[in-house]
């Protein structure tokens, strides 16, 4: 299937613009036209055709000079006026676009592009007497329509879309009136691809989106609701109670009827000559978001009295006596 395609492909002729030269539509009687088949490969292979009321589809042979793939004309005469267009020589049915050439036995002719402008170009017309040669004032008419006056013989069209598309020609007092020639525009091909269209979302893509929308909302209330509601947990948002609580022993264990209370106690005071304030023991219990908590508070012990020692002085006498030399006991 795909070697099929790439022989038609290579076998397939594409079709050759044709070059007029002088690069206009209409001409004086006796002037002369070249007509030439443009291909980027070379102009070999190809050939100039025309259809005028005294022939159809004639080649450049029968009412020309051929050159390879061009064709001139001289000697110009009315009934040379018809539909030209290159054709290839190999058999294939491609051809080029077809132009209409007008020749005038009159003294007055339009000068108008012969090849389709560019949608968006400015299109200059030149009405032409044959006598004299210089320029004069002309009138311009579309479609039959006057459309404006031209002081030197010309006019403009700015900027032409498919609405300046028709048959123009010109008049020129006193001199006469030239023959109608087309204008063609064809569309400006862009470089970069159109806009997408704006066409509405069908009612079932609104409806999901509003659906979707309305879902988020919703759960976003819902978690600002609970999030609102929730105090927030920390060392000091507790009560404590201690209904049942021992003290503890050195180790710091604490003894409660709740297992699932929570107990916390102060550090132990320093060893000093004076007692500090006993610990308080607490429990804690919880219950959903609300805590509960009875504190009891155990008084300072005071320390025993120690009874107060008296002292006792007493003044004492030093006697010094002589002993007896008959009682041996006093020496």
């Amino acid at each position: 299937m795909l070697t099929s395609e790439l022989l038609w492909a290579s076998s397939r002729v594409l079709p050759v613009p044709l070059t007029v030269i002088p690069s206009r539509s209409q001409f004086f009687e006796y002037e002369s036209v070249t007509l030439i088949c443009e291909d980027e490969n070379g102009s070999d292979g190809w050939t100039v055709r025309r259809n005028t009321s005294r022939d159809t589809r004639a080649e450049c042979e029968d009412w020309g000079q051929p050159a390879n793939s061009s064709c001139t004309l001289t000697g110009l005469v009315p009934l040379d006026t018809g539909l030209y267009w290159c054709e290839s020589m190999s058999g294939s049915s491609s051809s080029s676009s077809s132009i209409q050439l007008s020749v005038s036995g009159g003294s007055v002719i339009l000068q108008s592009p012969v090849l389709p402008v560019m949608e968006g170009d400015d299109v200059t017309l030149s009405c032409r007497a044959k006598n004299p040669t210089h320029n004069l004032p002309a009138a311009f008419y579309k479609d039959g329509s006057f459309i404006g006056d031209g002081p030197s013989g010309h006019m403009t069209l700015l900027h032409v879309s498919s609405s300046d598309e028709g048959l123009y020609k010109c008049n020129v007092k006193g001199h006469g009136e030239s023959p109608s020639s087309r204008i063609s525009v064809k569309e400006r091909i862009s470089s970069t691809p159109p806009p997408p269209s704006s066409s509405p979302l069908p009612l079932s893509t609104v409806l999901s989106l509003s659906s979707l929308g309305f879902l988020l909302f919703f759960l976003f209330l819902v978690l600002l609701t609970r999030r609102l509601c929730r105090k927030p947990a920390g060392r000091n948002s507790a009560a404590v109670y201690s209904p049942t609580a021992e003290a503890p022993d050195r180790t710091g264990s604490v003894t409660a009827a709740d297992s699932a209370a929570d107990y916390s106690s102060t550090p132990e005071a320093p060893d000093t000559t004076e007692p500090g304030p006993e610990p308080v023991y607490s429990s804690v219990r919880r219950e959903r978001d609300v805590t509960y908590g009875p504190v009891s508070i155990r008084t300072r012990r005071e320390p025993a009295a120690v009874p107060e020692q008296h002292v006792v002085y007493s003044l004492l006498k030093w006697r010094v006596t002589q002993p007896d030399p008959a009682d041996p006991s006093s020496c």
